[in-house]
């Protein structure tokens, strides 16, 4: 009697570890079904009778297929939003609850190179703008602005966004909404911006000078003329006169410049013979009273083509270096003039022996208003424009200008202009726009 009772407990026994095993090995199965996303009859299990198991199996295998379903749609949403917003020119950028990168389209990678492989990153890892992480925590919160200005720091330089954020539904079905942000590229304007503003500060100073001297003086004549000398009243006239002269260059340099940065300016090329045309201009300026005290040398190549230029516009350009190299360089000075072939560009060059520029001046020489001494510069009454001027011109013409030199050992300015086709064609189309 023990001993069949034993037998049948031991039998009792096996078949409870037989069904935990079957038990655990199934639930093994469940798990690597479910983390693998596979369906659960797909790994080929007998059926086993047992209602509960296959019940189970079954609810495994419509979750699993109703995942499969929504992970497939959310994939084609993400493409289809890809695809859309990858088409904008400004930069789109969709973030998680946590500021995790979840899709970022091709303009913000062109932007800001450095986010070629921003997915699943956080994102104040990548774009480093102080601003915009607030924007972003505000936008979260409900207070943000519709627009935001905002500076992002890059290695080598800053660019300026324009930023509008919205909160957006999740697309994976979760509870925890996304937040999309478009950002538009102002660093262009922004600069504009910034030259403009000096732009106006610098006309009103320079404008400024002359007109408090001219009302100075004027006032004082009036107040005081009938007790003053002859002697007086002349000098206090002519610095009138000389400082309304003044006032005149500027505003006509002043119009010259924006006729030349009007949109649509245009050049009216002539064939010029270069060697006769600047042989011309040389020995004007020789016969000039400001050019008596310089020696002026005109050197050329032996023969060179016709040059398509503008010869009013290529006067002035001469006449703007020419009058620089006279008034910045001491009495006694050599000023050369050359005019050479490289290619197909002919080189005009102005070199004097004067006292040079320093080597940090030289990116802005070209620059309105900019001046290497401005008291000096004032002094011989520049307007600060004239470089500025040459510059625009040239690129007109289609050509490019520089400037060398080198302290105690003189100055050279460079102008290159094209004697190819290609501005033939231009002169064509500028004589069709006229």
């Amino acid at each position: 009697m023990m001993v069949a009772a034993l037998i049948g407990l031991s039998l009792a026994l096996l078949w409870a570890l037989y069904r935990l095993q079957q038990h655990r090995s199934r639930l093994r199965l469940l798990n690597r079904t479910v983390r693998a996303r596979r369906l659960l009859l797909q790994e080929r299990q007998p059926e086993t009778g047992e209602t509960s198991w296959d019940a189970l199996a079954e609810a495994t295998n419509s979750i699993i297929s109703e995942n499969a379903e929504l992970q497939q749609l959310r994939s084609g949403q993400l493409a289809q939003l890809q695809a859309t917003l990858g088409t904008l020119r400004e930069a789109v950028l969709i973030l998680d609850p946590d500021n995790y990168v979840l899709m970022a389209n091709s303009a913000l990678h062109t932007l800001f190179p450095q986010t070629q492989h921003i997915i699943g990153e956080r994102v104040e890892t990548v774009l480093h703008s102080r601003d915009f992480q607030t924007f972003v925590d505000e936008l979260r919160r409900g207070r943000s602005k519709p627009q935001t200005e905002m500076e992002f720091l890059t290695d080598t330089d800053s660019i300026w966004m324009q930023a509008t954020g919205t909160i957006i539904p999740s697309l994976d079905g979760k509870p925890a909404e996304w937040a999309l942000f478009v950002l538009h590229d102002v660093t262009r304007q922004k600069q504009l911006e910034s030259v403009r503003k000096d732009f106006v500060a610098n006309v009103s100073h320079e404008l400024r000078t002359p007109l408090s001297i001219i009302k100075g003086y004027a006032e004082t004549l009036l107040e005081g003329h009938r007790d003053m000398s002859e002697a007086d009243r002349e000098q206090f006239l002519r610095t009138i006169h000389r400082h309304g002269e003044r006032l005149h260059l500027l505003l006509e340099d002043l119009l010259s410049l924006s006729r030349l940065e009007a949109k649509g300016a245009t050049v009216h090329r002539e064939s010029l013979k270069p060697i006769s045309f600047t042989a011309a201009i040389v020995e004007d300026y020789r016969s000039r009273p400001a050019a008596r005290a310089h020696t002026l040398e005109f050197t050329h190549d032996p023969v060179l083509p016709d040059l398509l230029a503008d010869p009013l516009k290529l006067t002035q350009v001469f006449e703007n270096l020419l009058n620089n190299a006279l008034k910045y360089t001491p009495a006694g000075s050599t000023i050369s003039i050359g005019l050479h072939r490289h290619g197909d560009e002919i080189e005009i060059s102005v070199r004097d022996d004067g006292p040079g520029i320093p080597a940090a001046d030289l990116p802005h020489l070209f620059e309105r208003f900019y001046r290497v001494d401005k008291g000096r510069s004032r002094e011989t009454g520049g307007t600060g424009l004239g470089l500025s001027i040459v510059k625009h011109i040239c690129q007109l013409h289609g050509g490019r200008t520089w400037a060398e030199s080198e302290l105690g050992k003189g100055t050279t300015f460079r102008i290159r202009l094209p004697l190819n086709l290609q501005a033939r064609t231009r002169n064509q189309e500028d004589t069709a726009t006229a």
